[in-house]
């Protein structure tokens, strides 16, 4: 099989195609024909050394959409199923093959492409996540940052969902995007988010997942004894009873149950998939560097279908 394999990291990292030996399935795994892959930003904390010391080549990536191709003792699924994953390094979905067990697989949503069905497991686990970890009521209020987001529109539109009202950022040029995934109301993006917050929620929201890494910054839009959710660690102290946590989707896999709820409610019109471009597997480096210059709408897809 091909893969691509990650060497070095920080302004030494290079993504390469390597060759690598075919895996078998084994008892209770699947081995999957990998036809997208996203790239996401914990792609690019990988290759500055973000997480530290790992082996290489480092085969990253985090969701994948593919075809079922062998299965082994004690599998219900059958070859030639289309099916989405989320994974994690080493066993990351930049390959042509990648072998899973059959609890970390779901079906890709109906009339979804290969790309758009790449877009969601990671994006869709962690704002599921998010949510559950700040385990708000029907009727509460939670803040969202970087709303505009891939992580950011599918947590909003999953808060609306559970009954939550929904405050979340965005430039003008977003507010479209953010108002379509259910935000209730929009806060202008920046520094000044905390205070516009309470300039609609004087006492404070419950909860707020901060997708946009404000960390202390946001800390204000929340009332005395809220919650917190960042996507990375936060840094520094917490103040007022604010509970403090952060997201990390190795948690939740396996995620195939998971992945079959969220598959439904792309079905059901409640998620949008959205690709924002796709790439040849050789042209890797060009689409890290696309990421890394931020700004990117939806995500980044690589066609592994063409290896």
């Amino acid at each position: 099989m091909r893969a691509i394999g990650l060497f070095g990291a920080g302004e030494q990292a290079r993504l390469e195609l390597i060759d690598l030996p075919e895996p078998q399935a084994g008892p209770g795994e699947v081995r999957i024909r990998v036809h997208a892959a996203a790239v996401n930003p914990s792609d690019l904390n990988l290759r500055t050394g973000y997480w530290g010391q790992r082996p290489e080549p480092l085969i990253i990536g985090m969701d994948l959409a593919g075809v079922i191709d062998q299965v082994g003792p004690g599998v219900h699924w059958t070859p030639g199923a289309r099916v989405m994953a989320a994974v994690a390094a080493p066993n990351g979905a930049y390959t042509t093959q990648i072998v899973l067990p059959a609890t970390a697989i779901a079906r890709i949503p109906a009339g979804a492409s290969m790309a758009e069905a790449a877009t969601l497991p990671m994006n869709g686990l962690t704002a599921d996540m998010a949510l559950d970890m700040l385990d708000l009521r029907a009727g509460q209020t939670v803040a969202v940052t970087g709303a505009a987001g891939a992580a950011g529109g599918h947590t909003v539109a999953l808060a609306r969902l559970r009954g939550l009202t929904v405050l979340a950022d965005s430039a003008p040029a977003d507010e479209r995007r953010v108002r379509d995934a259910g935000a209730h109301v929009i806060i202008p993006r920046g520094s000044g988010f905390a205070a516009a917050v309470r300039d609609s929620v004087p006492a404070g929201v419950d909860g707020l997942v901060d997708g946009a890494l404000l960390q202390a910054d946001a800390l204000g839009a929340i009332r005395d004894g809220g919650a917190y959710v960042g996507l990375r660690p936060y840094i520094g102290q917490g103040e007022r009873g604010i509970t403090i946590g952060h997201t990390s989707v190795r948690d939740r896999l396996p995620g195939g149950a998971r992945l079959e709820s969220l598959r439904e409610l792309v079905e059901q019109g409640v998620l949008k998939l959205d690709v924002a471009g796709t790439y040849h597997p050789q042209d890797a480096e060009l689409a890290h560097r696309r990421m890394a210059q931020g700004g990117v709408r939806g995500r980044l897809v690589l066609d592994l279908a063409l290896l």
